[in-house]
């Protein structure tokens, strides 16, 4: 089949296109023929190399952390799903892979595929959409009348967080450009907040909850925000203390990330908050759980733009340079 392989770590040199052998199927495992996969600020990180410590990878290694496809074996243990059947997933983070025209997925990472969408549509979401559901629903529990700040609200992240914020009962304000307000305003958003002109910090107070998927500077000042007791979850800042035991992480890899996070937990302490870093993980239940809200028009899919796989290389340098303009990118195998 053929595969986008990185070759080594480093810049975009180290990626190429390659035939490699069909996966192997394991008793659990469903073959899955992606017809779509979408491209996420994740693959540019492992490509790099950034993520080494607690991605450890073997190299050469086929990128991709989202697909919709369709079903073309199963494992002799696999109930769940039968060859034919329309698909979604984030694969596990040690079964990624889906820049390729086949990936064999564990069956508890996997899940139908919403039948309102295209394939384009729904391989932009597994990822996101995990993200968004973990941070709001499991980390900070949101209830009705909280208030949530959505931090790039016209994102891949941001725009689904932002919806299933709005569908969780929640006050949404969220930051995005002028150019963008009037999208992230019909996502659901309350308050639109210009980034480039305005400072959050002077017109929001009292927040219960903060999405973060920038890091450094924007994280200290959004943990300013939050009222006593507030949480402040972030995807882009640095691990925790908790992360680390949850990741299994050797006793030297936990010290580092403990060190790496005092300076933002000593803050949000000092401030009455709590700081939460959130590395999302694969879960066909929670997809599953997230399919009605899809179906029926409440989260929907944000794509900016469709490559075609051999085009694969220059998605992600359009993603990687910025270019996107709202929502997800995303390759197209058919």
């Amino acid at each position: 089949m053929k595969a986008f392989m990185v070759e080594k770590y480093g810049d975009a040199t180290g990626m190429h296109a390659a035939d490699i052998p069909d996966p192997q199927v394991g008793a659990d495992d469903v073959l899955v023929r992606i017809h779509a996969a979408s491209v996420n600020p994740l693959d540019m990180k492992i490509r790099d190399g950034s993520l080494k410590a607690i991605l450890p990878y073997r190299l050469p290694l086929v990128l991709g952390n989202d697909l919709a496809g369709e079903v073309v074996q199963v494992g002799s243990s696999v109930t769940r799903f039968a060859v034919g059947d329309e698909v979604y997933a984030r694969p596990d983070k040690d079964r990624i892979g889906t820049f390729a025209e086949l990936l064999a997925v564990h069956q508890d990472d996997l899940a139908p595929k919403p039948a309102t969408l295209t394939m384009t549509e729904a391989a932009s979401l597994p990822l996101v959409a995990l993200t968004a559901w973990q941070a709001l629903v499991e980390r900070a529990r949101v209830q009705p009348g909280q208030k949530v700040l959505i931090h790039a609200g016209a994102g891949g992240l941001g725009s689904i967080a932002v919806q299933l914020a709005k569908e969780l009962g929640a006050h949404v304000a969220a930051t995005a450009s002028t150019a963008k307000a009037d999208l992230v305003k019909n996502l659901g958003a309350d308050e639109v907040i210009d980034y480039r002109t305005q400072d959050f910090t002077e017109i929001l107070d009292g927040y219960d909850v903060v999405l973060d998927s920038l890091g450094g500077d924007n994280l200290a000042r959004s943990l300013r925000v939050l009222k006593s007791g507030g949480i402040a979850i972030s995807v882009a800042g640095p691990p925790d203390p908790a992360f680390a035991r949850e990741l299994g992480a050797n006793p030297v890899l936990r010290l580092a990330m403990t060190a790496l996070s005092s300076k933002t937990r000593r803050q949000a302490k000092r401030l009455g908050v709590t700081y939460s870093f959130l590395f999302m993980k694969a879960s066909g239940d929670q997809l599953r759980e997230l399919t009605p809200l899809i179906d029926t028009g409440k989260i929907r899919p944000v794509v900016d733009t469709v490559f075609p796989f051999d085009d694969t290389f220059h998605a992600m340098e359009y993603v990687e340079k910025g270019r996107a303009k709202a929502g997800k990118v995303v390759v197209s195998m058919t």
